[in-house]
């Protein structure tokens, strides 16, 4: 560094240095903690500010944690010294935090962490943009594209608002760093976390003149109903979709007409035999022991029965499970009206070959409360026919079935059961029987379980699922992205229904990308609004599914194969440790909280008690990013979001003084 540069720069000494901290002396020309340069005037002596100290060949890089004024002991002993006296003989001073180091080459970056330190009385620098762009590694904002014709740009870090310490200086985050990894938004409610989300959304997809970001896929879970307003205005090429879940049909979008040309509307429908094993032994409260077991034979049966299944060997194994159930009714039942009408009733929804089903219901007459001794053994005899020696049962295969007939499967595996012998696996199942048929007739779930899906939407697979949420159009030899902005109202239902969905979805994504014949070049951008709602840290009380599984598997995996989540809470405390571990980026706001603020000194073990103590007084729409996306800590003002999301402040006075008579058509 130039010896002349040096002395317009300077703006003290070190006085003291240890390994947490450099004490500093302010210069006789940094008067009133400014410092007047060539270029300007600059305030130095802000909390949160940064300085650099010259080495042998790189600069420490330090931040401004505490200032003192300090008075001479002789001039506070002599009484006669008027104040002017005192101000003009005090020593004022710098407390410093040491961060990282930064090399004299322009093109070597900052590094965290020190571990050569200053001598005492080493010259401290104030430090100008063009250091600011090397500590935060935000140079070549846009770079040009390879092999495009004509030459085209894109981005390479995002502008996402402008420095809370320095003056009008742009703050970026490194788009692969914080969209290429998990990510926290946290903060009290109305601290502007949907506003933040809204406008790097805005940012990152909203650039005109550059190359669009048609290969982007975001996936948001809005619980509050906010993002379709914030999304309205993305510039094209980008599409958008937005789903509702309603108790009505069809759902009752704001407005109910799309903003554009750009924007589709659809009901959310998630077809039940999309549900793995796992997520319907969690939905319906399955106990190990019994229950899970049972439940796993009735949906392995549902695929068994399936109208496409018509194979030798599925024909084989279904009529074995049909005669053990029906020669169990014969032999165990002591009213042969009723084993008549039960078996009549499962040949109807399970039918045997037209033939042997045309001799049962032949043969099977009953006669003063008995069958007829004759064609009862005829009976016996054809249905033993049928029976193998040995059978396995059938694995869920997912095959599209009637939610309805799910009960039916659950009474036939429970038949099944019983024909070998166990006796009390009806009671045992009594309750999940229950829990089945509640499902069927709740309003909130009819997007999960109404029957006429199998006749509208039949066809519906886990990748055709899939497609319609990542935004892909499916040709005979191709397929292309067709929308990059996927939103899914969730404002209409309770927590028990969020759950469900968010955690289907994300697995249904999260195996769509783990079987990819690319692995990670198709990245997916999970946003979870109110987050802590379905990724607790531990379960409360009888939660219909444990979604947090899902996540925490995504959180730790999922970053290979391309899925990424960015949480937004109100309560950090309360969201799973194993996923907000995992993630590489943090926006805080403000947080007041002591068991959130504690919570997040635990997480962010480097971060400075400076810069944590801010968090409870930081304004509206002012946040700290720290992370992989930057070098340092940074606090910063967001850009507004223009549109806005549809979380705005409630003007209460606005609404309180005002006429009766003057209230007309309220919005309920």
């Amino acid at each position: 560094m130039a010896t002349s540069d040096s002395r317009r720069r300077r703006l003290g000494t070190i006085i003291e240095v240890t390994a947490e901290r450099f004490r500093v002396e302010m210069a006789e020309s940094a008067d009133g903690y400014t410092l007047v340069g060539f270029d300007g005037q600059h305030y130095v002596a802000r909390i949160g500010s940064l300085v650099l100290i010259p080495l042998t060949n790189a600069y420490v890089v330090a931040e401004v944690t505490g200032l003192q004024e300090k008075p001479e002991a002789s001039t506070i002993s002599s009484a006669l010294k008027s104040l002017d006296d005192v101000s003009y003989a005090s020593s004022r001073q710098l407390t410093l935090a040491p961060l990282g180091i930064l090399p004299f080459e322009e093109d070597h970056g900052f590094s965290f962490g020190v571990s050569e330190f200053p001598p005492l009385y080493a010259d401290v620098l104030h430090v100008e943009n063009r250091d600011l762009d090397r500590i935060l590694d935000v140079a070549n904002q846009e770079v040009a594209i390879a092999n495009t014709s004509p030459p085209a740009t894109k981005l390479n870090t995002l502008t996402i608002g402008t420095s809370a310490i320095f003056s009008d200086y742009d703050v970026k985050i490194r788009i692969n760093e914080f969209f290429g990894a998990h990510s926290a938004i946290l903060g009290n409610t109305g601290s502007g976390k949907s506003c933040t989300i809204s406008s790097f959304l805005q940012e990152a997809l909203g650039k005109v003149g550059l190359e669009p970001a048609g290969g982007s896929t975001f996936v948001l879970f809005d619980t509050n109903g906010e993002y379709r307003r914030a999304v309205s205005e993305l510039p094209a090429p980008i599409q958008r979709t937005c789903t509702r879940i309603d108790f009505v049909q069809p759902s009752t979008f704001y407005p109910a007409d799309p903003y554009d040309e750009r924007e589709q509307l659809k009901d959310f429908v998630l077809p039940h035999w999309l549900l793995n094993l796992e997520e319907w032994e969690l939905l319906l409260q399955a106990s190990d022991r019994v229950q899970r077991p049972i439940l796993r034979t009735a949906l392995g049966l549902t695929s068994l029965f399936a109208a496409k299944n018509h194979e030798s060997e599925f024909a084989t194994l279904r009529n074995h499970i049909l005669a053990s159930c029906l020669l169990f009714l014969l032999m165990d039942s002591e009213n042969a009206t009723a084993a008549n009408s039960r078996i009549r009733g499962l040949l109807n929804v399970y039918p045997l070959p037209e033939k042997i089903t045309s001799l049962i219901t032949s043969n099977l007459k009953v006669h003063y409360g008995s069958f007829k001794t004759q064609g009862l053994q005829e009976v016996e005899h054809t249905l033993k026919a049928l029976q193998l020696p040995e059978a396995e049962m059938p694995s869920y295969k997912n095959h599209p079935f009637r939610f309805s007939d799910l009960i039916t499967a659950l009474d036939l595996a429970i038949l099944y059961e019983e024909s070998h012998g166990n006796r009390r696996v009806r009671d045992n199942c009594s309750t999940l029987l229950t829990r089945v048929k509640s499902l069927g007739a709740r309003d909130e779930f009819s997007f999960l379980c109404h029957d006429h899906f199998v006749r509208d939407i039949g066809e519906v697979t886990a990748e055709s699922f899939t497609d319609s949420i990542l935004g892909i159009e499916r040709h005979a030899t191709f397929c292309k992205k067709q929308a990059q902005v996927y939103v899914l109202d969730l404002s209409a239902v309770d927590d028990e229904v969020v759950e469900v969905v968010s955690s289907v979805v994300t697995r249904l994504i999260f195996d769509r990308l783990r079987h990819s014949t690319t692995r990670n070049s198709f990245p997916v951008n999970l946003i979870l609004e109110e987050a802590h709602r379905y990724v607790p840290r531990r379960s409360v009380g009888a939660s219909t599914l444990e979604a947090t599984r899902i996540f925490e598997r995504v959180a730790k995996e999922g970053r290979k194969y391309g899925l990424f989540l960015m949480l937004s809470s109100q309560r950090p405390s309360e969201l799973s440790g194993t996923v907000l571990s995992q993630c590489s980026n943090y926006v805080i706001h403000r947080i007041q909280n002591p068991e959130d603020l504690q919570h997040i000194r635990r997480m962010t073990p480097f971060i400075s008690e400076s810069v944590l103590n801010r968090l409870a007084s930081l304004p509206k729409q002012f946040a700290l990013v720290f992370g992989t996306s930057v070098s340092i800590p940074t606090t910063f003002k967001v850009r507004t979001a223009a549109p806005l999301p549809h979380s705005d402040d409630s003007d209460v006075s606005d609404h309180w003084y005002q006429s009766p008579e003057r209230i007309r058509n309220l919005p309920l």
